[in-house]
């Protein structure tokens, strides 16, 4: 019976889903043959300026690895730095068994149709694993970017940092700047084994006319500590991504971080759930979403499932040029002794801070640049400066372009 009640409210959340059901058979999803590269240099400039943008640094400095696929073809993977595996997937499914370990333990291959065709039609995608013990303190890079018109890219990638290792990821997902359609499908599955820490920053850059699925399931062992940081802050047709992470172990953290906005045609379905399930498990989810136009739905829930754990959500939303902001925070607290809270706030700019900020010699745009600017400034605990660095450049950059 809970087996059947499980499927039934799965199926009532997929119906509740924001955006259209794709019809896959409208992309190209054939394989593109393109030549490896020795360096990330030898991208073509408007490739390493948009990827840039995302995140990506195509000079590699301040990075201990590096991972980018061009449409369905790897075109450079290499790690920098002892105990830091950067790899294709087929390449580790081929060469290494605890990659088939690993492969398709958390997420279920059959929970909808975007699943199943990442199953069927994989591209590639990236393995990126910290070995026991090992500190990566430099971000390793990956980018998944699209330059074909109406091409479909379907990864599936392994992020795992092993026992007492330390890793920190940014991914950054971009289209070339003629790239008017396509698809992205992406899984994901995160393996934060015992005292390790990994923290994930996805920078998404699409264009206006893509259509975007990712499905991703994290665990975190005893100790363990997950970031989970997402920027969309680009124009995109539609986005649809429920990331689901479980703390299997005593004293395992794990926090989601959003930063969303919602520009005219676009469509943002963007949540989380954390299930608590072990003793003294801490969680958070924050969002900051902004509509400019645009249409967000920003869900949340947070599951306590044993006495002690500890969790909070937030999610605020500011409309600045109309649109829709939809927050939906769920807490389910399902024993006794557990201690969960959530906010959630949609507003608009106060004019009197305008009119303040103004007074002191703002202009009326520079006002409300700064305010947004604030809006979305969220502290993350835990992460690193250079990543910290590119949050802010992606926020300051998107803000500029909103404004």
């Amino acid at each position: 019976m809970r087996d059947l009640n499980e499927k039934a409210k799965q199926a009532k959340e997929k119906k509740a889903a924001l955006g259209p059901d794709i019809d896959l058979t409208t992309f190209d999803a054939e394989p593109v043959g393109i030549p490896r590269l020795d360096s990330p240099s030898q991208l073509p400039e408007k490739d390493r300026e948009r990827m840039l943008q995302a995140g990506v640094d195509a000079s590699e400095e301040g990075r201990s690895g590096t991972y980018i696929q061009k449409d369905t073809a790897v075109v450079y993977s290499h790690s920098t730095q002892d105990g830091l595996l950067v790899l294709p997937i087929k390449q580790a499914l081929e060469e290494h068994q605890w990659a088939r370990d690993y492969y398709w333990k958390l997420v279920n291959v059959d929970a909808d149709k975007y699943t199943a065709g990442a199953q069927l039609n994989l591209h590639d995608g990236y393995v990126i694993r910290a070995l026991p013990g090992s500190r990566v303190f430099l971000p390793v890079q990956a980018c998944l970017y699209l330059d074909r018109n109406n091409i479909s890219q379907y990864v599936h990638n392994l992020i795992i940092a092993e026992e007492d290792s330390e890793l920190h990821v940014i991914t950054g997902c971009a289209t070339s700047p003629h790239l008017k359609r396509g698809l992205h499908v992406g899984i994901s599955e995160f393996f934060v084994k015992k005292n390790a820490k990994l923290s994930f920053t996805m920078i998404h850059h699409w264009a206006e006319e893509m259509m975007v699925r990712p499905r991703s399931v994290g665990v975190v062992e005893e100790g363990g500590l997950f970031l989970n940081n997402y920027i969309c802050m680009k124009p995109v047709k539609s986005l649809q991504m429920f990331p689901v992470t479980r703390l299997t172990g005593r004293g395992a953290v794990s926090r989601f971080y959003s930063l969303l906005a919602g520009n005219p045609g676009t469509t943002l379905d963007v949540g989380g759930r954390i299930f608590l399930s072990a003793a003294e498990t801490r969680a958070e989810i924050i969002a900051r979403a902004i509509s400019n136009g645009g249409t967000i739905v920003s869900r949340g829930d947070l599951v306590g499932e044993v006495p002690g754990i500890r969790a909070h959500l937030e999610c605020r939303g500011l409309i600045l040029r109309g649109g829709t902001i939809h927050a939906i925070p769920e807490l389910q607290g399902k024993v006794d002794g557990v201690e969960m809270s959530h906010e959630a706030a949609v507003g608009k700019i106060a004019q009197e801070e305008i009119l303040y900020l103004m007074s002191r010699g703002l202009s009326e745009d520079e006002a409300t640049s700064t305010i947004v600017r604030g809006f979305m400034s969220v502290d993350i605990p835990g992460l690193p400066a250079p990543l910290k660095a590119e949050i802010d450049r992606a926020v300051e950059q998107s803000n500029k372009d909103m404004m």
